[in-house]
């Protein structure tokens, strides 16, 4: 199975977007590579009756990784019937030989990693792994011993995606000790695991708090706290570290606002687009588009999603403009020299020892994701990929 991000954009529109045009995805490609790339991972309930369908049709319009969920948004009474259904369809979507997304499995106990692994047989070569609810250092290691011995049942690389999301996660006296055991657990199944989720709704519940369209996730600051935390402990650079996701976007059509709507006239007016910033608005888009920036420069990477038009914008930012090519460029290039120099584009400084980091992951976004033509940005790329006819 192999996927590419704007695969499903005409080749001339590729052309004229991209300088250097995404590269294709694997289900064998380098972790680091595919935990990049997961970009807007999309959910869908178990119990849907056209899965298989669903997920090839999805594929068509740019979803890339997507989520068959059997936990939190199946009801207890339809768990059964929902195992079944999901084996037979991913089953069906096996054998149709259609290009469909990355699937994950989100399970609810660890005994249905291997129930599922051993129901697809040799159809569970359409799995990636699964995602694993709850996480936490006592109850996250069964899910992961199941999940190595499914992967070796099956002489497959099935990979995981631990979601932090648990009480103790949030209450402030319990949360450091729960991270690092989080983190020694993770350590200790590195090979395993491709990315680290982050579930603000079930973080949210717990306080009984839910964020209105107006505001992100960022303006909720128990929640905020947590999700630093979780970068700061799970998502460092130095090798002890994972991709850590953004948690996910909850709205998908308008309603009345209290709050001004988040987009800036000038850039839409500039590209005589403001039909399209007005669609935005009206499908609370720009709220989205707000929370996926603070995602990024609070070091997340991707992003939960459980609408179709989440993607295209979650996608849109990801791409990598070609001014942050030409600076990670640069810093590469003056790698193991200290000192500093003005960017290319002569409105700031960079540094060659502390953007390293950063360099390196805007070099594996540009592999996934693309880099932008000189005179693209955000507007063009929302026009090709979120605009409606």
């Amino acid at each position: 199975m192999t996927a590419r991000h704007f695969s499903h954009l005409p080749d001339d529109d590729v052309e004229r977007l991209f300088s250097r045009p995404p590269e294709p995805l694997g289900r064998d490609c380098p972790p680091a590579l595919l935990a990049a790339a997961l970009g807007a991972t999309l959910y869908m309930p178990g119990t849907r009756p056209q899965l298989a369908r669903d997920l090839v049709k999805q594929a068509a319009k740019g979803v890339v990784s997507s989520v068959v969920c059997l936990e939190d948004s199946v009801a207890d009474a339809d768990l059964a019937a929902a195992e079944l259904n999901v084996v037979a369809q991913l089953r069906e979507l096996a054998r149709s030989g259609d290009e469909s997304p990355f699937v994950f499995v989100r399970v609810r106990r660890p005994e249905q990693i291997p129930q599922i692994v051993s129901g697809l047989g040799d159809d569970a070569r359409i799995l990636s792994g699964f995602v694993l609810p709850k996480f936490s250092e006592s109850y996250g290691a069964a899910f992961l011993d199941a999940l190595d011995d499914a992967s070796a049942a099956a002489g497959l690389r099935l990979l995981a995606m631990p979601v932090i999301e648990s009480p103790e996660i949030i209450h402030r006296e319990t949360r450091e000790d729960a991270l690092l055991g989080v983190q020694r657990l993770l350590d200790k199944h590195r090979s395993s695991v491709l990315a680290v989720r982050t579930g603000a709704t079930d973080l949210c519940g717990v306080y009984g708090i839910r964020r209105g369209r107006d505001l992100t996730i960022w303006d909720v600051r128990l929640v905020a706290g947590v999700l630093t935390d979780v970068v700061n402990v799970l998502g460092r650079t130095d090798g002890t570290g994972f991709v850590v996701t953004g948690p996910v976007w909850e709205y998908f059509s308008g309603d009345e606002r209290l709050f001004k709507p988040q987009l800036r006239h000038t850039p839409f007016d500039q590209h005589d687009a403001n039909t399209l910033r007005a669609d935005l608005i009206t499908r609370d888009l720009d709220g989205l588009i707000r929370e996926v920036v603070l995602d990024k420069v609070n070091g997340l990477t991707g992003k939960t999603v459980i609408h179709p038009s989440h993607v295209p914008v979650v996608h849109s930012l990801s791409v990598v403009t070609h001014e942050e090519y030409a600076d990670a460029t640069d810093v590469l290039d003056a790698a193991g020299r200290a000192g500093a120099s003005a960017s290319r584009y002569g409105n700031k400084m960079n540094e060659s020892k502390p953007h390293l980091s950063w360099a390196e992951r805007t070099m594996l976004r540009a592999r996934a994701f693309g880099v932008a033509a000189e005179d693209v940005g955000l507007v063009d790329l929302l026009a090709a990929t979120a605009g409606r006819p």
